[in-house]
Formats: C-alpha cells, structure tokens, sequence
C-alpha cells in the first residue's frame, strides 16, 4: 500500500506553487516504470512497417528517451536530474502499440516524472507518425507501474487499480 502524503510538497504554507528544495536528501538509486497504450484500427496497425515517415516504433523509442532527458523543461517544478538509464519499448498487439518505460538516476529525488514523460511522449509521437491514416487514435492509460527509492519508498501499481 502506498504511503499517502501529509500535504501536497510543491505548495509553500500560502498556497503557491514552488520548487521543493532537495538539498538535504540523500543521493541513492531510484528506478521508476511507467506505461501507456496507443489504441489504433487494423488497418493502421498493418500499415506500420511500410511508413512513408519511417519506422513509427523506432522513431517513438528515441522520442520517449529524449524525452525523458528533457523533463525538467517540461514539468514546471521537476529538477533536472542525471539520468543513468532510460529504456523505451513499444510492442504491436491485437489492437494497439503498448509503451513501457524505465528510469533510473542515483539523485536526491524520483524519477516518476521521467518515465511517464517518456511513456506519453512515445505515444504521442507514434500519434503522429499514423496520424495520416487516422485521426481517431487514442492515447490511453498512461500510468506509473512502478518505483522505488527514496523517502516515500517503493510503489507498485495494483492489478485493480484505475479500474
């Protein structure tokens, strides 16, 4: 079960958004997971490998790293962090591509961010690279699966949860 936060940590006492200082933190490893689902029709899922753009998985693979690298300029209150590790893979299925992501830094705070960054950048560049195609495909389930390290500790999504 996950720990629940006493109070949202990137309010100051009078409400306004702020960077939470991580100064007095210890660096140590923390990993996080993350997952979305691009749903598309058949006929687009059969026209993946002929591309006129390229390879829509491989260009969402490098999509989803570079993003995660860029966090920090995306997300108001992330810190930059180096990154040690980032792992994209997207797998065609029955009705869709999945995206699983995986992060890992030895800092002062998560790398939550970063996966579900790469996770829904991936996915939205697999968006654009079908788009032609059709307009109709959804991005859905964006998720965090996974992490561990730091104060909070470790989370791991329940099969139930978000249902």
């Amino acid at each position: 079960m996950p720990k629940k936060a006493s109070r949202l940590s990137h309010y100051d006492a009078e409400g306004k958004a702020r960077m939470v200082d991580v100064s007095a933190k210890s660096r140590t490893l923390r990993e996080a997971e993350a997952s979305a689902f691009v749903l598309m029709a058949q006929n687009v899922l059969r026209a993946l490998p002929e591309n006129p753009k390229g390879d829509p998985l491989e260009t969402a693979r490098i999509a989803g790293i570079m993003a995660a690298k860029r966090t920090a300029d995306l997300i108001p209150m992330c810190h930059p962090l180096p990154l040690s590790h980032i792992a994209v893979t997207l797998r065609v299925c029955e009705n869709g591509v999945s995206i699983a992501t995986k992060v890992k830094t030895t800092s002062e705070t998560g790398v939550e961010m970063e996966a579900l960054v790469a996770a829904s950048v991936a996915a939205l560049t697999v968006y654009d690279m079908c788009k032609a195609l059709d307009k109709g495909i959804e991005i859905r389930e964006v998720v965090l699966q996974r992490k561990s390290g730091g104060k909070s500790g470790d989370y791991r999504r329940s099969a139930k949860a978000g249902k």
